[in-house]
């Protein structure tokens, strides 16, 4: 078995780079693992299934890193280096790097399931409309600065100024149409920087479809607090639509910008499923999020 080191020099802070991993990977055991870039190309055809492929970056490069673990049937480390690092928190890693490396280094894995899109897949989610921007704009100056943070003050700051566009949703046996001013297609459980999508995980087979109304500002910061405070989708509301399904497709009047894990994928119509436990990934636990049900925990 070989460890494949994959760093990102420009994820997050810029402080979790390389040599900050090699320095704890040796501590733990794993010592001069071959160190790569996804922007090469040699290497990858020498990946060889049961290997793995440790990833320090975003949530941009890990979906990187899922794609190579799932045509190699290799397995996915993430040494979560980014600026929002949603994937990591499906698999509640610790926070402390000696503890994620030695973890690594004991090999215990979970199977979790990946969203594919055309000729592409992402772990976390896809957005269409207002959730598009802090992947297009919330760069640079600011982002270093507010870190995760960014997404939200991003989104605060345009809320006001969309007025949404038109499209139809259809998920399995369920089709809405309408106005919205944003529109999220997760296979996990977070996304935004550890905002939480109600009762959802990484490795259910469902996609879960968040839809938001183009609404005042005030009842948009309203229903968001009480989702989170919640942990429950509202049943009934006039701003959110909550729906799960293995696939999902969305048809805009005018082509819209898609983006997957904060990158910008095209244009819709946008056409989504669900490939259940198809990544093998290291972590202890899968999480649930939502209230726990009859004394269980909120893993999976």
């Amino acid at each position: 078995m070989t460890y494949w080191l994959v760093a990102n020099p420009e994820a997050g802070d810029g402080q979790r780079g390389r040599a900050f991993w090699l320095e704890k990977l040796a501590n733990a055991g794993i010592e001069n693992p071959q160190c790569c870039d996804f922007r090469e190309q040699a290497w990858k055809t020498h990946v060889k299934p049961n290997d793995v492929v440790m990833v320090a970056g975003g949530d941009g490069s890990v979906s990187a890193g899922a794609g190579l673990c799932l045509e190699r049937n290799a397995t996915l480390a993430v040494l979560p280096s980014g600026t929002a690092n949603d994937f990591s928190r499906n698999l509640a890693l610790p926070a402390d790097p000696a503890a994620l490396c030695e973890l690594i280094r004991q090999g215990v894995t979970q199977q979790v399931d990946v969203a594919e899109f055309g000729d592409g897949i992402f772990l976390n989610v896809a957005h269409v409309g207002l959730g598009t921007l802090p992947a297009r704009e919330s760069q640079g100056y600011a982002k270093k600065l507010l870190g995760r943070f960014s997404y939200a003050a991003e989104l605060l700051r345009r809320a006001n100024a969309k007025r949404g566009f038109h499209a139809k949703i259809q998920c399995d046996q369920a089709v809405v149409h309408g106005r919205w001013l944003s529109i999220a297609i997760s296979s996990g459980a977070f996304f935004g920087g550890g905002n939480e999508i109600p009762e959802a995980t990484a490795n259910d087979g469902l996609l879960d479809i968040i839809a938001v109304k183009p609404r005042p500002l005030l009842q948009l910061l309203l229903t968001f607090a009480l989702v989170q405070l919640n942990g429950k989708s509202p049943r009934r509301t006039s701003t959110v639509v909550h729906l799960k399904g293995r696939r999902c497709d969305v048809h805009t009047t005018k082509p819209k910008t898609v983006t997957v894990d904060g990158d910008v994928a095209g244009k819709t119509p946008l056409h989504v499923v669900c490939r259940k436990h198809c990544l093998r990934v290291i972590g202890a636990s899968v999480v649930r999020t939502g209230p726990a049900e009859s004394g269980q925990p909120k893993l999976k």
